[in-house]
């Protein structure tokens, strides 16, 4: 329909051209009419103005639509109201097709903020830079394993870690890396994976950031239960001794013929019988106190969370802090800025991790003349509650840091090895956390986290 209307305006005007063109022809040939001959030029002219400025105005508003399109503006419309149905017709199309182009765009808005909120909503951290180093997105999750709120160029990780910042700048499409990046409550192990991205501009990198810990602690789980079975067979081997040595007594006071009489027992016969019996008590109250440390370790009850002050659970840690002794070298101190600050948790089951945590401090610090333990409640960057045991005691050595959560390992003579084991279970059953942090001989961190 356009096209046609275009048509007919232009082929009417072109006929007049022609027409006075060949009237103005005629005149000028014959010698005669000057006059008209004139008049036809002049009319030529006119035409011609109008036929050019008929397409001027044409393409005007065309070339118009298509900068109005490239620039993106929702706003523009054309009159409709127009005389000339021709140009009536043409904005028309253009409003019709300007429509649709927004609505394209609109929805593709809308995809690309749905693609935008679900980058933001995943665990994995995401992060697209070029070739130069610049970030053209990082996601939230990247920004918090990284502990940073602004990710513009990969120089600002060198300023976290320079080992991360080296991994991550020469990784390669398809390659994976694992790395421990140090944080205020520890090294968090992180996997890192890339992938390649071409655009007709420049290529990319989309580099994937997970946070393993959880992986981790599964395996460290496994390795416990793997453990257990070991310390089972071992439980079965210090039994063995204890079933021959009965044996072995039981052959003393029997015979074939029945239980040998009274008269036939010899002082020397009462003094091997004490001694095995003496050696049955010794391992069965062994074996009594280890299977009862694994009943403690595996029967974590089911926490009973209601919310409580923190205030209350100090108070009473103090209180049992005066039980402990070695008070008068150790010195107990308290930080809490809120008073009202609450926990939703099981009161009794933290009281024993924070009990536990501070009787191990306390016991770090028995040859230290100045020693100190602080205890901090507090909200961490998160806005997650966070109670912090801190002490100036020897520290504990990086070979002994990554085995100080596993059941049975102690390095004290005395020690079950389960108490740190039990800690973190009951706080892992709270949905959150318990981490350690150590300098030796400067300070050890326990941090127990809460996720709620």
């Amino acid at each position: 329909m356009i096209n046609k209307d275009l048509s007919i305006n232009i082929i009417i005007r072109i006929t007049i051209i022609v027409a006075l063109s060949v009237l103005s022809g005629y005149f000028i040939a014959s010698g005669q009419q000057v006059m008209f001959s004139f008049i036809c030029v002049l009319g030529i002219v006119l035409v011609t103005i109008n036929l050019i400025s008929y397409l001027n105005t044409v393409n005007r508003r065309i070339r118009f639509f298509f900068d109005a399109v490239r620039n993106d503006d929702s706003n523009l419309s054309f009159p409709t109201d127009l005389k000339n149905k021709s140009l009536q017709e043409l904005y028309q199309s253009m409003n019709r097709v300007n429509q649709q182009i927004q609505e394209l765009k609109i929805e593709n808005r809308q995809q690309e903020q749905y693609f935008q909120t679900l980058l933001e909503h995943l665990g994995t951290g995401i992060i697209t830079f070029n070739e130069k180093g610049f970030i053209l997105h990082a996601n939230s999750s990247a920004k918090k394993m990284l502990s940073t709120d602004v990710l513009t160029h990969l120089q600002q990780i060198e300023r976290i870690d320079q080992k991360l910042y080296h991994t991550i700048k020469n990784i390669r499409p398809s390659e994976r890396r694992l790395i421990a990046v140090p944080s205020e409550k520890g090294d968090t192990q992180l996997s890192l994976k890339a992938a390649e991205f071409k655009t007709k501009e420049e290529t990319l990198i989309i580099l994937s950031i997970q946070d393993i810990r959880n992986e981790l602690d599964e395996k460290e789980v496994e390795s416990w239960m793997k453990l257990i079975k070991v310390l089972m067979h071992e439980i079965m081997n210090s039994i063995t001794p204890i079933t021959s040595l009965s044996d072995s007594l039981n052959r003393i006071y029997c015979t074939e013929n029945g239980p040998v009489v009274p008269a036939e027992v010899t002082e020397r016969t009462i003094s091997t019988t004490i001694q095995g019996l003496n050696v049955i008590r010794e391992q069965g109250q062994g074996l009594m106190m280890f299977v009862e440390s694994y009943r403690k370790l595996i029967r974590i009850p089911k926490p009973e969370k209601k919310l409580f002050k923190v205030s209350g659970l100090l108070s009473r840690v103090q209180i049992l802090y005066s039980s402990l002794g070695m008070k008068s070298k150790t010195d107990l101190s308290f930080s809490l800025e809120d008073t009202d600050f609450e926990i939703f948790a099981d009161e009794n089951l933290i009281s024993q991790v924070l009990i536990n945590l501070v009787k191990n401090a306390l016991e770090a610090n028995e040859s230290n003349p100045e020693g100190k333990i602080r205890i901090v409640a507090r909200l961490d960057k998160n806005r997650y509650p966070e109670i912090c045991v801190k002490d100036n005691g020897p520290g504990i050595s990086e070979e002994n840091i990554e085995e100080i959560f596993i059941p049975f390992f102690t390095t004290r003579e005395n020690g079950s090895g389960i108490g740190l084991s039990i800690s973190k279970q009951i706080m892992k059953a709270h949905g959150g956390s318990l981490k350690v942090k150590s300098v030796p001989n400067k300070e050890t961190i326990f941090y127990m986290s809460f996720q709620s």
